[in-house]
């Protein structure tokens, strides 16, 4: 499998995840929100949680999960290492949290699931995601879903920035930045068959049965479902059950959804040229996106943090005159 020393993020992000996310970015209240999530929520409670309730993989815990993990970051050049968990969960899934100090968590049954290819296809699929810088925007997703409207409550109404189209391009957005980790998954396999299989028991696997389950079918189903749209009606559902229609909305792509554009990369140019060395390098990566610098992105939100202090401190003052 290639090694991608050097690479940049820039080199395999999607073009619908940098899209969404220089949208979200741009949103009035977005600004606000990330300064109250670094007072609020950072990322060291939730590495404390991981120390606390999970199995921390190493050389001697899950030696030989750590050792696909190891090859993974290295094909992937994600330095410094992130630290790696499994948690006591049946349900297949795993994700990555944290930017200071990365971490990667994998679902147990995640590990029951999944041959140990498969298991380096989700891997570097969470590298992708750390890699990309999208673990912090992904935090703040997480907080302001969950948890934004009570804070806003107690903090200069918060939560009415919800109202409008914040919470809309927080998920529009993770769905898209599944697209660039896809692709980081794709790199470090170098078989799209095997990411494409970790797809399809992402969507319904069995361990029992998984002998029955037939690939080809499945990406015929991938058509079948893009088929749909030929009826605008049917493209109006697929947008309401995206955004809220059952009763949440969808933080990942349907699978039949990311395994075709996942395809579509898989035949193109830039992919080829990616596999033959030829690829954008974090040394000549002149497209500074939004984020990109952690030191400098945290210094920021810590200044509007300071600045939103003495605006309440301000308005007080003002109220007890």
């Amino acid at each position: 499998m290639p090694t991608y020393t050097g690479i940049s993020s820039e080199a395999f992000r999607h073009p619908l995840d940098r899209e969404a996310e220089e949208t979200l970015r741009s949103l009035p209240g977005f600004d606000i929100l990330a300064g109250k999530f670094v007072e609020f929520v950072y990322e060291r409670p939730q590495f404390v949680y991981n120390m606390g309730n999970s199995i921390e993989v190493g050389p001697r815990q899950y030696p030989t999960v750590y050792g696909i993990f190891r090859e993974c970051a290295r094909d992937l050049d994600v330095t410094p290492q992130p630290t790696l968990f499994v948690s006591q969960t049946p349900l297949a899934n795993a994700y990555s949290l944290g930017r200071e100090r990365p971490s990667m968590t994998l679902n147990a049954g995640l590990l029951d699931l999944f041959s140990e290819d498969e298991l380096r296809s989700v891997i570097a699929h969470e590298l992708g995601h750390i890699k990309c810088g999208h673990t912090i925007l992904i935090q703040m997703a997480m907080w302001v879903i969950s948890t934004a409207t009570l804070i806003g409550q107690r903090t200069l109404g918060l939560g009415e920035l919800i109202g409008g189209g914040l919470i809309f391009a927080f998920y529009e957005w993770r769905r898209k930045a599944e697209l660039s980790a896809d692709r980081a998954a794709l790199l470090v396999l170098d078989n799209t068959e095997v990411v494409m299989r970790t797809m399809m028991k992402l969507a319904g696997g069995s361990h029992k049965y998984a002998e029955e389950c037939d690939l080809d079918e499945f990406i015929h189903q991938a058509r079948r479902y893009q088929d749909l749209d030929r009826d605008e009606l049917n493209q109006v559902y697929k947008f309401l059950l995206y955004n809220g229609a059952r009763g949440t909305m969808l933080s990942h792509p349907f699978p039949v959804e990311r395994l075709s554009y996942l395809q579509e990369w898989s035949q193109s140019s830039e992919y080829q040229q990616m596999r033959s060395g030829h690829y954008l390098r974090v040394d000549t990566d002149v497209e500074a996106q939004p984020g990109r610098d952690r030191a400098s992105e945290a210094e920021e939100l810590r200044r509007q943090v300071e600045q939103l202090q003495q605006e309440i401190q301000r308005v007080r003052e003002q109220n007890n005159r």
